[in-house]
């Protein structure tokens, strides 16, 4: 699992031979030091540079580019090594940017030998440095973590190599700027991109190359995933982790092209290029664009936007909380000092350093809350262009674009499940993104939550809005995929549902009616479990032909109500094989259930419960965020009061499926 460090934040190693990756959005030069066990750098000799490219255990880059990989075998290095610091800097004289500030932020990832990410950390904050430390390894109690650090220099790379004790750091920076030139003027300009036709573009001298088009996969970013990385997001399980907002692309073969088709996408035509943002005032932030991630598609760089959209939220909260925890901190420092003199306990002086202490506390809280309001304000006049042009998959049930609705003949990357906020503010919710197809299943709680807002409603009103909620997700996945192509089953023992599954049932939507009783317990989940077993017989046989003609191929959700009610040993055992093997075969499983009514059962179903996505049919902070320590709430969609949405999609639903027409 990555570890998306915030500066000064660190992260055991797990592993000794590595690699640092390094993306930039403009050519940085990349280097590292090696420290004693006080951080000082002994000599030229421990610094690793395009000059001097090779040191013992550690490889750098040799000249300057937008993207480094750096090798690490912190077992090679010699034994008074105690720490390596990779270095950062924008290479000077040769008419790019000269600060960090007009350039987008680096991101830096500490990886395995096979590419497996351990630690990420994006270098945000950053105006008139062009050199920057980005990173340190350092060795703690007879093992490796690393740290992030972004310690920024606006005097470059000289103040920096002196800062760590580098002697004649002037004259060996020069060296380095002289070395990185030669590269530059000897490389060689990138050919032109292909057209879709195959051929090579032809520019004129004066016309740039234009880029390709990069996939869109929702990592740092963003949280948007990246990725992320919303991940959300995507960020982003829940209880105890929150479910990312994106997934990393699969890998391409060595050396080949790389595909950024989704999956049943039929359209291969390049997409148009992502809008230009209009020019911004002289100090004024540039206006926020919808679309202006990368991506393949406009979908894809909406679901890339609002995975970044989560990680910038993230971070800056983090960082205000950081920063507010500091204030609190330095103060009791300086009240204990005052306090540890007897002289200053009483007296005007006491009193004139206690608040002294508490005014420093009051001004560095005070700017930190700035910061935070500038940057909630920018992303809310990002969600504010953002919110109005999402496709129905990624809207909630109030965007107009559900008027306009009609059922689509390709899956979409993504469904939005509910909001995300945090307590920092309230106002600004980033939608919670999953990846299409599901990859785990559902368990909406019916149960008292701890946060909630109907935290002390009847149990009954629970149960129904945890119902009426598992509804309105069938809906809309059965609303984003192609006709026929998604099937929903329900499963209602004692028939408490009906007035919730009214709209499911009337539409007609639902291939047969809710099962209720023993036997319609036992039948339906029969037949999903063959329908499971089936389907992996034959993709382990590479028979998928073989298929009996009855089998459906679509996509199967089974909502399960009110459980453990009437449901024996028998039927917990297939539920549980159906939350494990089902969702990889296109089969999903929907709980609506209370966790502590069928504790009776035990640890048994301790499997069961974390294999689902947990959500909440109220308002909960029931969402972690390990990596910036932040408890998300979680807000399910609704439709909005007396709105007919609901009836008219379904109803739009059930004739595609009947006509097999849009």
């Amino acid at each position: 699992m990555t570890a998306e460090l915030v500066r000064g934040q660190n992260h055991t190693l797990p592993q000794t031979r590595l690699e640092i990756r390094i993306s930039a959005g403009a050519p940085v030069v990349a280097g590292a030091t090696l420290g004693d066990e006080h951080g000082r750098v002994h000599g030229v000799e421990w610094v690793a540079h395009p000059g001097s490219p090779q040191l013992h255990g550690l490889e750098v880059s040799r000249q300057a580019a937008a993207d480094h990989r750096l090798a690490v075998d912190l077992d090679a290095l010699p034994g008074g090594v105690h720490r390596v610091t990779v270095l950062l800097a924008l290479p000077l004289g040769v008419g790019g940017p000269t600060r960090f500030g007009a350039v987008a932020a680096p991101f830096v990832a500490v990886t395995g030998l096979e590419g497996d990410e351990i630690a990420t950390f994006t270098l945000t904050g950053l105006d008139s440095e062009s050199a920057v430390a980005a990173l340190e390894l350092y060795r703690r109690q007879g093992g490796w973590k690393v740290r992030a650090v972004g310690q920024g220099y606006a005097g470059g790379l000289a103040a920096m190599l002196t800062d760590q004790g580098v002697d004649r750091a002037a004259e060996l920076a020069g060296s380095i700027q002289e070395a990185v030139a030669r590269g530059l003027a000897r490389s060689v300009a990138p050919p032109p991109p292909r057209t879709p036709e195959g051929d090579r573009v032809r520019h004129t001298p004066a016309q740039a190359p234009a880029p390709a088009p990069a996939p869109g996969n929702g990592q740092p970013t963003a949280p948007g995933n990246g990725q992320p990385s919303v991940p959300p997001p995507g960020a982003p399980s829940p209880a105890p982790q929150p479910e990312p907002l994106a997934q990393p692309a699969a890998p391409a073969p060595q050396g080949g092209p790389v595909d950024y088709a989704h999956p049943r996408r039929q359209s291969t035509a390049p997409p148009p290029p992502p809008p230009a943002a209009p020019p911004a005032e002289p100090g004024r932030p540039a206006q926020p664009v919808a679309g202006d991630a990368t991506g393949w598609s406009m979908d894809e760089r909406l679901y890339n936007q609002v995975w970044g959209m989560f990680e910038d939220m993230a971070r800056t909260v983090a960082a205000y909380r950081s920063a507010v925890d500091f204030a609190e901190s330095r103060m009791d420092q300086e009240l204990e000092r005052t306090l540890s003199d007897p002289r200053s306990r009483i007296g005007g002086a006491g009193d004139r350093a206690r608040e002294a202490a508490r005014a420093k506390r009051d001004e560095l809280t005070g700017r930190a809350r700035e910061s935070l309001d500038r940057d909630l304000a920018q992303l809310a006049a990002e969600s504010a262009v953002v919110e109005p042009a999402l496709p129905a998959a990624y809207a909630g049930w109030d965007n107009p674009v559900w008027h306009g609705y009609r059922v689509p003949m390709e899956i979409p990357m993504a469904l939005r499940i509910g909001d995300l906020r945090l307590p920092e503010s309230t106002g600004l919710r980033i939608p919670l993104l999953v990846r299409l197809p599901l990859e785990r299943g559902m368990w909406i709680d019916s149960g008292r939550t701890a946060s909630g807002a109907d935290a002390q409603a009847d149990p009954e009103h629970l149960r129904r809005l945890a119902m009426e909620s598992a509804v309105l997700h069938a809906a809309r996945l059965l609303a984003v995929y192609p006709p026929n192509e998604f099937s929903v089953h329900v499963i209602d023992p004692a028939g408490s549902a009906a007035g919730a599954l009214a709209p499911l049932v009337r539409s007609g939507v639902l291939p047969a009616p809710p099962a209720s009783g023993a036997q319609g317990v036992s039948s339906v989940l029969a037949h999903l479990t063959r329908r499971v077993d089936l389907v992996q017989m034959a993709i382990r046989a590479g028979a998928a032909d073989s298929l009996p003609p009855d089998l459906d191929p679509a996509e199967q959700l089974l909502i399960v109500n009110d459980f453990p009610h009437g449901f024996d040993d028998r039927a917990v055992t297939q539920l549980r094989y159906l939350a494990d093997e089902g969702p990889s075969v296109g089969v999903h499983l929907m709980m609506v259930a209370d966790r502590e009514e069928a504790s009776g059962y035990g640890p048994v179903l301790d499997p069961l419960w974390r294999s689902l996505l947990r959500v909440t049919p109220v308002a909960d902070d029931h969402l972690a965020d390990p990596w910036v320590g932040h408890a998300w709430t979680y807000e399910p969609l609704r439709t909005p009061p007396g709105s007919a949405v609901l009836d008219q999609v379904l109803a739009r639903v059930a004739n595609a499926r009947r006509t097999g027409h849009r």
